[in-house]
């Protein structure tokens, strides 16, 4: 565990549910403790009705909310006695334990309360925190976990063996506990699951999962013995992993994010002898098994890794007594010793945490192994989680699927103006973005998950190649490219444009997207939805303008370039169409001064020259990535070739 500092009292006060907010947040930073989502908290209390009494109320955090991020919306507040009334009963169906929480809810309007809810009720103290550390899954999954646990903890701990989350559970430790009869106990172990700590404080509670969590890694540091020696991983072949993508995503019906990772401690593990067999074996706990499938596939064979999957899914269905629809097939982690660890996923977050998932399994496999052997729970118990009605809701409360989800856009151009605006458009459409331009802002463009910045000179093959490759190891492949960077160049007569000038404008915008071209081509084609490409050309392709020698000509060789690409492409199912802006004006391009200047050279006002159009509409750089997203889109699946205008009307076009 990191170090931690405790917040003064007079930052929290006396408020329980303000030191809960504190102590989950604190948990929820520490990915050693809990990831993207898991792990759960609670505080006792009161609250007061609306007729003036006091009623016992249990502040839990919500089904599905991340600690990281937590606050008071975060927790549903219930009512302790309901709560605590349903461990008389012996039996109760999954949704009529979710019913009976819902109906304890004091505050209707808050999330569903965590399926552990029953056990945080039951347990008497006033602060409850739940975590599924490394250490202890690691040592949980050791062929003695038990007898370790017993020897460090002694009485202070009770022990329950894996159930799965709910009432079943929380009968369990009720009767464990009760067994214990002891008063030292302070640490609950479940057992492949996680480690609950109580106390009559937030930082008691806190103080005894720090210790507890600590004694486990210094017991695993003792057995690991000497570090391995680091291992460094080729960066994998783009066309190759883009292939492999679009085998991943026929197998699950629909396109899907990979994300690699070939970090040092990937690179060790999936150089071990013993690879196949250790990582068959399954999760480190079987509430992962929803981000990341029972298993991962070993190597690349795609079908092999989908008719295994139908045969456990045949083997283990009819033993759950209910009608159960197979999940797809497709795998959502690869363990591959030439490329690292990939998480798949439908989209980049999903990716992600099946990607940080696996790297929590690589750690509870070693530290298992290094205690004599990784032993995770059986099949069943993997299937039976994954198969849960209450499980797959958790995955059905993200938001649904937008347009792009699942698909890959690489964007010239993108930290400003038009490039900026289409790479937006296509995020807020639901596509993994790569936005590459010679500006260093472009790594900070967008504050997204699904964005990658690549500072780039277009001219420099050697770095666009590599913006290519570094797009396809952190989504998968490319689907979609978009050409939106280029320079204007001086504006001056043909008869005064320096040589240099003329070539410096068409080695931008010609030459490098020539190249740009021949380096990106076979990673779209090998695209699992057909590739698309919309180059931003411009209105002075079809009408050009004084002094615009260097930047006509270039647009319009740039136009010429992706028409022949149109027509060479298309038996690769990739279509190409084009864009021509005009007067755009919210761009880098267009300076006050630029503006006021050019304004009154016509002897019009700043906004009527913004307007001067047969629309007299503004154009503005969103409006040409609506379009370029409209063409990435299904309205042009039969439209290759094509070359529209968006610059309000102009006579000198129409």
């Amino acid at each position: 565990m990191k170090p931690w500092t405790l917040p003064t009292k007079s930052d929290l006060g006396i408020d329980p549910v303000a030191q809960l907010v504190w102590v989950s947040r604190l948990l929820g930073s520490q990915p050693d403790l809990v990831l993207h989502g898991g792990g759960n908290t609670s505080c006792k209390g009161t609250v007061v009705d609306v007729h003036g009494d006091q009623i016992e109320a249990l502040f839990v955090k919500g089904s599905g909310v991340d600690l990281a991020t937590i606050d008071r919306s975060g927790f549903a507040v219930t009512d302790l006695g309901m709560v605590r009334k349903l461990l008389t009963l012996g039996e109760l169906s999954d949704e009529e334990m979710v019913n009976e929480l819902r109906r304890s809810l004091l505050e209707v309007g808050g999330p569903d309360p965590s399926l552990e809810t029953i056990l945080h009720a039951f347990l008497p103290h006033r602060f409850v925190l739940h975590t599924h550390a490394d250490a202890f899954l690691a040592v949980s999954d050791s062929p003695h976990g038990s007898t370790i646990l017993e020897e460090l903890f002694g009485d202070r701990c009770v022990q329950v063996g894996y159930r799965r989350p709910g009432l079943p559970l929380a009968l369990a430790c009720v009767e464990a506990w009760n067994a214990s009869s002891n008063d030292h106990a302070e640490v609950l172990f479940l057992q492949n699951h996680g480690v609950f700590t109580f106390a009559d404080s937030a930082e008691g509670a806190y103080r005894l999962m720090a210790d507890v969590v600590t004694t486990l890694e210094m017991k695993l540091s003792e057995a690991s013995g000497e570090p391995t020696i680091p291992v460094e991983l080729d960066d994998p072949n783009p066309v190759e992993l883009a292939r492999f993508r679009t085998e991943v995503s026929s197998v699950a019906g629909r396109p899907m994010i990979l994300r690699l990772d070939k970090g040092p401690e990937v690179a060790a593990f999936v150089n071990r002898q013993d690879l196949v067999d250790v990582a068959s074996k399954g999760p480190v706990t079987p509430d992962h098994v929803i981000r990341t499938k029972p298993v991962p596939l070993v190597g690349r064979d795609v079908e092999e890794f989908a008719q295994q999957y139908r045969r456990y899914f045949a083997d283990n269905a009819a033993s759950q007594n209910v009608d159960l629809v197979m999940l797809d097939p497709a795998p959502r982690v690869v363990v591959d010793p030439e490329w690292g660890v990939l998480g798949i996923g439908k989209d980049v977050r999903a990716a992600q945490i099946a990607g940080d998932i696996y790297r929590k399994t690589i750690q509870g496999i070693t530290g298992a192994e290094a205690l004599g052997g990784y032993q995770p729970l059986g099949v069943s118990a993997q299937f039976e989680i994954e198969y849960w009605s209450l499980e797959q809701a958790k995955l059905k409360r993200v938001r649904p699927d937008r347009e792009l989800t699942g698909q890959v856009a690489i964007v010239t151009g993108a930290a400003s103006g038009i490039g900026r605006a289409c790479a937006k458009a296509l995020l807020d459409a639901g596509a993994a973005v790569c936005g590459i331009d010679l500006s260093s802002e472009v790594s900070t463009t967008f504050g997204n998950p699904s964005y990658v910045g690549v500072q780039a000179n277009v001219t420099d093959r050697a770095q666009m190649r590599q913006a290519i490759a570094t797009t396809v190891q952190s989504f998968g492949g490319i689907d979609i490219v978009v050409v939106a960077a280029g320079i204007f160049g001086a504006s001056v007569p043909i008869s005064e444009l320096p040589t240099e000038d003329w070539r410096k404008v068409l080695s931008i915008n010609v030459d490098s997207v020539f190249e740009f071209f021949q380096d990106v081509h076979p990673v779209l084609a090998a695209s699992p939805v057909d590739g698309r490409v919309v180059v931003v050309a411009s209105k002075n392709v079809p009408a050009p303008g004084k002094g615009a020698a260097a930047y006509s000509t270039s647009k319009a060789a740039l136009v010429q370039l992706s028409r022949v690409a149109a027509l060479e492409w298309a038996s690769d199912g990739i279509r190409i169409n084009m864009v021509h802006p005009d007067a755009v004006f919210d761009t880098g391009l267009w300076t006050p001064e630029l503006l006021a200047e050019r304004a009154a050279k016509y002897g019009l006002s700043i906004e009527d020259y913004k307007r001067r159009n047969l629309l007299s509409t503004e154009v503005h750089a969103a409006s040409v990535g609506a379009l370029v997203l409209d063409m990435c889109g299904p309205g042009f699946v039969a439209t290759t070739g094509a070359q529209v205008p968006i610059d309000g009307g102009s006579d000198r076009v129409i």
